[in-house]
């Protein structure tokens, strides 16, 4: 417990409220919005690009497969589809298993930080006009 008075620099909600604006100010304009949707995206590529180099790297040094082929299956993994090439060693089953995993993960979360620009402003709309009605 910080005493009174001091406040906690590094907390997440300090994070977000940098990010997007409070109920109490008025819905970012149209041009802010969508550089924030692309800032976000931008994010969600990045996260992309590296968990596309994690796959590659792992299945050319776990099962061998030419570039081409490892960024085939690391890119069918990330969309959800599922990996084109059946594993053959065991080293390579086990990377396949985790990155599947993974890739789920990174799948949910790259949708996640696209569209919380989104929702933040429709949400933010409903609740922005709600306490303008009550002052």
């Amino acid at each position: 417990m910080l005493p009174p008075g001091r406040r906690n620099r590094g907390c997440a909600r300090d994070t977000i409220a940098a990010v997007y604006e409070s109920r109490h100010q008025p819905p970012l304009h149209r041009a802010g919005f969508l550089r924030r949707i692309l800032g976000h995206a931008v994010v969600a590529a990045g996260l992309l690009a590296v968990s596309i180099a994690i796959g590659m790297a792992g299945y050319v040094g776990f099962e061998r497969l030419s570039w081409t082929d490892a960024f085939l299956d690391t890119c069918m993994l990330l969309g959800g589809m599922g990996p084109v090439h059946a594993p053959e060693t065991g080293a390579g089953k086990i990377f396949a298993a985790l990155f599947a995993l993974y890739a789920g993960l990174v799948f949910v979360a790259a949708a996640a930080i696209v569209l919380a620009p989104v929702a933040h402003r429709l949400l933010h709309r409903f609740n922005w006009q709600s306490s303008r009605r009550d002052d």
